[in-house]
């Protein structure tokens, strides 16, 4: 598994670390069932604290992504994909809501708006 940590992005390490294997999950290149590499495995090839990575399971573990099996290792769940696509729709509106909350504080129209959204996707 190949987990890329940048050290200086001010993003916690297991935090990057939970968000690239839900990545692999919700993408489909971790399939049900596969097994992720031990906790000391990946700390090992990554260079982190095994602490760091427990932690990064344990949360994967909660949040339903993975399960783990009693001296075999942490195993990919199947994930409420449909929950997890709400609660990412539920987060950007929140980003988005901010957006147009500072954009408003600062006397943008709302055309303008639209338009440097249409800049931004295109």
């Amino acid at each position: 598994m190949n987990i890329n940590i940048q050290a200086k992005s001010g993003v916690p390490i297991y935090e990057q670390i939970e968000q690239q294997i839900k990545e692999m999950i919700l993408s489909g290149s971790l399939k049900e069932g596969e097994m992720l590499p031990s906790i000391r495995a990946l700390a090992a090839d990554s260079k982190i604290s095994v602490i760091t990575v427990k932690r990064a399971y344990e949360d994967l573990e909660k949040e339903g992504m993975i399960y783990s099996v009693q001296g075999k290792g942490f195993y990919v769940d199947n994930p409420d994909l449909q929950y997890m696509q709400e609660k990412k729709t539920v987060s950007l509106e929140g980003k988005l809501s901010e957006w147009v909350d500072e954009a408003k504080a600062m006397g943008m129209s709302r055309e303008a708006a639209l338009d440097m959204l249409g800049i931004l996707w295109d």
